[in-house]
């Protein structure tokens, strides 16, 4: 595994960590299709319980047909299942979250993020990104989140780390959002890594 320099442009490595158990996905999603499908992820890791069409469709900025109309398809994909009765709705399988690749992990490697100095719960930060990162005089990076990211708006200020194995710590304001890939995009104020050698 690339061992973390802590230098701009150089990859931090939690792909290889929390990802080396899944095979790259070979389902193609649309756009669509992946912000429904990252919603219904998110609001059933908060609840557990079936997700109804309509709580969807407000996640999302969409109307319930059209929810229902995409579920269909991730119902065919094998992504999604239907839950009959009041309190039924929609689940997602685990072939979902590989799908998204997201890795469910039973005990994730904490790695604590502040909104606005205020501790961010429910969040899993997945990776950190500064290989691509366009321009890395202006100092990017890219920060992939498992959970819901809507409270989270531009110039916020954000703190990311410190990461288990090189203890990086970003701080910094967001320049942009991708919602359909819950990725926020900081603008680096500042990025400590220490010298030590990171414990194994």
């Amino acid at each position: 595994m690339k061992k973390s320099t802590g230098v701009v442009g150089q990859p931090i490595g939690f792909k290889e960590i929390y990802y080396e158990a899944f095979p790259m996905s070979s389902i193609e999603l649309t756009p669509s299709q992946k912000k429904i499908l990252r919603a219904l992820t998110n609001l059933h890791k908060a609840s557990e319980d079936a997700i109804k069409g309509e709580d969807i469709a407000e996640q999302v900025d969409r109307n319930p047909g059209t929810i229902r109309n995409q579920m269909q398809s991730l119902k065919a994909l094998q992504l999604v299942e239907g839950v009959p009765g009041p309190k039924g709705g929609y689940k997602p399988t685990a072939t979902a979250y590989e799908a998204l690749e997201i890795q469910q992990m039973d005990d994730p490697a904490a790695v604590p993020i502040r909104h606005e100095g205020e501790d961010v719960e429910d969040v899993i930060v997945e990776e950190i990104d500064l290989s691509s990162v366009h321009h890395p005089e202006l100092c990017r990076a890219e920060i992939h989140i498992q959970g819901s990211i809507g409270d989270i708006h531009e110039d916020d200020s954000i703190t990311v780390g410190p990461t288990p194995l090189s203890k990086l710590r970003i701080k910094g304001s967001v320049d942009g959002k991708d919602d359909t890939n819950n990725i926020l995009i900081l603008r680096i104020d500042e990025m400590v890594a220490p010298a030590e050698e990171p414990e194994h």
